[in-house]
């Protein structure tokens, strides 16, 4: 029998096949796999395919085979993904915002080869999440690895940041000068990627939207800010901001009905003190950026949710409420 000629190729091919073809639920028997290594010029034999199988168990390839009826069949019994963590990472890729419509399908094309022919359909049905809005910043998937080799480098960056106008047009921040800074920690936050950084001008720990930031480069003067980020809480720092919008954080007390116990521990943590007041109510004290972002999220609870001090918040939370009011008369 002629070998063909891709015969140094075998074992790869039949990799190549047992990932594709089967799974827990499809399995090929001898003549099948005879005919995929033919369909790929490569020439085989019962006697030498055993001698195949066996060299893939000894790579690595949990390779089984089985009695079904009168076949004998294989198939591949294991992976380094099963099939729910591979459902789990495309729902991640598909549903993650900073994540572009396009690099999603690419992710996902690539995440369909970890698995069989069969499985990726299955993926495929996964993969539709209606109402999701993509960022339409197709760098942010190159930003994020430039952003850690600076921070594994030690190194400074800078880079321009942008906003939508009125006519959802990119305009540069700063009439388009460069930011410096020096990168410390990437953070997720409300779907969104943040850099948290050092800004050497204001002597302060910052935070940007990566799918904001332009033309980034790595420079080489090393990174500032080592003590301040080392004294940074960056959880406590996350859980006061309200969308990452800042504001000075300031502590602030607040009643909160009974019913809205989990909605603050889901906010601020298990440590956050919830002290009773009376049967329908608790006391709790929290650390929080002062914003506008702020005031509109203890706005969404109605009043289930009041501010009881310091005197100076509940002011300005009242002047907003006011300022919202004036704006509708």
């Amino acid at each position: 029998m002629a070998k063909g000629n891709n015969q140094k190729l075998k074992l790869l091919r039949l990799a190549q096949i047992f990932m594709e073809e089967t799974d827990e639920e499809h399995s090929i028997d001898l003549p099948e796999v005879i005919r995929h290594l033919q369909s790929y010029d490569i020439a085989a034999d019962r006697k030498t395919l055993y001698q195949d199988f066996e060299e893939l168990r000894k790579f690595g390839l949990d390779i089984i085979g089985e009695q079904q009826g009168r076949n004998y069949t294989y198939r591949l019994a294991s992976r380094e993904f099963e099939l729910p963590e591979l459902k789990l990472l495309v729902d991640a890729v598909q549903s993650s915002k900073f994540v572009t419509d396009r690099k999603s399908r690419e992710l996902i094309r690539k995440l369909e080869t970890l698995a069989s022919r069969y499985e990726a359909e299955k993926l495929n049905r996964q993969v539709f999440i209606p109402g999701r809005i993509k960022t339409m910043n197709e760098s942010i998937y190159y930003n994020v690895d430039k952003l850690h080799e600076a921070i594994g480098a030690d190194r400074q960056i800078s880079f321009q940041y942008f906003q939508w106008n009125l006519h959802k047009e990119m305009e540069l921040r700063h009439g388009g000068a460069l930011y410096h800074v020096s990168p410390w920690a990437l953070l997720w936050d409300n779907e969104n990627y943040y850099l948290v950084g050092f800004d050497e001008q204001d002597r302060k720990i910052k935070h940007y939207r990566v799918d904001k930031m332009l033309k980034i480069s790595v420079t080489e003067d090393r990174r500032h800010g080592q003590e301040e980020f080392d004294s940074f809480d960056l959880p406590k720092y996350t859980r006061s901001l309200f969308g990452m919008y800042g504001g000075e954080e300031v502590r602030v007390t607040l009643e909160v009905e009974n019913t809205l116990a989990g909605v603050i521990i889901d906010r601020f943590g298990k440590d956050v003190p919830i002290i009773p007041t009376d049967q329908a109510h608790f006391k709790t004290m929290i650390s929080a950026a002062v914003s506008p972002q702020f005031f509109g999220w203890i706005m969404s609870f109605g009043g289930s949710i009041r501010i009881l001090s310091p005197e100076p918040v509940v002011r300005k939370f009242l002047v907003a409420v006011e300022e919202i009011r004036k704006s509708y008369s």
